[in-house]
């Protein structure tokens, strides 16, 4: 049976500079640090060598950022498309989705305007969502007007949506 859910696990080129960008940023706080060599967890991996691991925790969030430091590293660093099989994006609901473009900047993200959208019936509080990347290119969505369920069950939420 799951108990809940652990974590999400992000590949970074440098593991400094991505735990300075997701404190900085997004508040999380470092966890712990530890490095695998001499193949620890090679079956795991499924990856031989050395890497670089750090925990980092905002409220219930978790995330794992993954540095290889003897390994040659894959993707080009840009933008993911999101028609693209696999992990997509990050997504924080916040205040305001400019209060965090400085801060991304200052921490070596990008920020993609273009992707500023309004959302929502009419009459209603409308959506508001904004792209950034990391400094590795991960795209980090970040929303307004988003409800907060994380003390809601599955079937409260079914039960709100008339499910």
């Amino acid at each position: 049976m799951i108990q809940g859910f652990s974590h999400i696990g992000v590949g970074v080129s440098d593991l400094d500079r991505s735990i300075r960008f997701y404190s900085e940023v997004f508040g999380f706080v470092e966890l712990y640090r530890l490095d695998f060599a001499n193949n620890e967890v090679a079956a795991t991996m499924e990856q031989e060598g050395t890497f670089r691991s750090a925990m980092l925790l905002r409220d219930d969030v978790r995330v794992e950022l993954l540095q290889w430091v003897d390994v040659p590293i894959s993707g080009s660093g840009e933008r993911k498309p999101m028609t693209e099989l696999g992990f997509t994006h990050l997504s924080f609901r916040v205040d305001g989705i400019d209060d965090l473009t400085e801060a991304v900047l200052a921490n070596g993200g990008a920020v993609h305007p273009q992707t500023l959208s309004h959302v929502g019936a009419e009459g209603s509080a409308k959506t508001a969502l904004l792209y950034y990347t990391d400094p590795d290119g991960t795209r980090i969505e970040v929303m307004t007007n988003v409800p907060d369920l994380s003390g809601f069950s599955a079937a409260d939420i079914k039960a709100m949506a008339g499910q």
